[in-house]
């Protein structure tokens, strides 16, 4: 049986405060229930402000989960593991 990977793509603003919880955050609840199931992209939103507003991208930081299917979108910091968890499909997936 494939184990499922799971993408993320974080649009951030730099190096702000915000953006390095939310990245950091992912982080550590990717290493922890995700082990090495997961790609993370980093969108700087001040580098690429095209990119960002074609993808619908409005506030910083945002998390978008594109695989596996459904698409979820998170706005904030991260810093609820649980309902992060539970927002991105992974709360029963082992580790």
């Amino acid at each position: 049986m494939k184990t499922a990977i799971f993408k993320f793509r974080l649009y951030a603003a730099e190096d702000t405060q915000n953006s390095t919880l939310a990245f950091t955050n992912l982080l550590a609840i990717c290493k922890e229930h995700l082990a090495d199931r997961y790609e993370i992209e980093v969108i700087d939103v001040l580098r690429q402000p095209k990119r960002a507003l074609a993808d619908g991208i409005r506030m910083t930081p945002t998390l978008v989960k594109l695989s596996p299917l459904p698409t979820r979108t998170i706005v904030g910091t991260l810093n609820q593991t649980h309902r992060v968890m539970v927002a991105l499909g992974i709360e029963a997936i082992p580790a």
